[in-house]
């Protein structure tokens, strides 16, 4: 299989929430939002989140990886307030064989629990399946992070078993990761069941 397409930073937008291309300029944004609460935010994050530059040299990294077709990353918006509240993106991309993860994502406290989450979700979903015309979307989280491990299946997809010793994190910690996946004979049900969540 070819490389992937690179593909043009585009928007996805909801009744809650518009996800944006990310910027290199997002960075204090993010960073303002998430300083107070790094140690929630961002316990299971395997890189390092703890400065300003450390935030700016995400954003940075991962627009490279855009322009190599490796993801698209987003800036998750509140579109009430037009408040940026986190971040999340298409990732290991494989279009060749119709692919896609969904993940690093995350979302400032306040706006936890909230509509947006399951939204930004559905959206990227939408898309990935109904325009990319995707066979397979993943997903995956640390073994030890229960709350997302429960918020994945919520979405209705399948687990499918732990890679240990996936990765190294940023304090060389090994960590285990559970993979989880919807098909695309799955979306129809799972598209209902989360518009339905969504009061749709």
């Amino acid at each position: 299989m070819g490389a992937n397409p690179v593909i043009s930073p585009f928007t996805l937008e909801g009744k809650h929430v518009r996800l944006e291309p990310l910027r290199a300029d997002h960075a204090v944004a993010l960073w303002e939002i998430a300083k107070d609460d790094l140690g929630d935010l961002f316990q299971w994050i395997p890189y390092q989140l703890e400065t300003l530059s450390h935030f700016e040299q995400f954003n940075r990294q991962v627009l490279e990886e855009q322009q190599r077709g490796l993801t698209v990353p987003f800036a998750t918006v509140d579109r009430a307030s037009g408040q940026i509240v986190g971040t999340t993106r298409y990732m290991n991309m494989d279009l060749g064989n119709r692919k896609v993860e969904i993940g690093s994502t995350w979302i400032a406290l306040p706006w936890q629990r909230t509509a947006i989450n399951t939204e930004a979700k559905y959206l990227m979903l939408r898309h990935a399946f109904e325009v990319w015309r995707c066979l397979r979307v993943e997903l995956k989280t640390d073994a030890l992070n229960q709350r997302s491990r429960n918020a994945i299946l919520r979405l209705g997809a399948k687990e499918e078993g732990t890679l240990r010793k996936h990765m190294l994190t940023w304090n060389k910690r090994q960590r285990d990761s559970v993979y989880f996946s919807i098909l695309d004979t799955e979306w129809p049900t799972v598209k209902s069941n989360l518009e339905k969540m969504m009061g749709a």
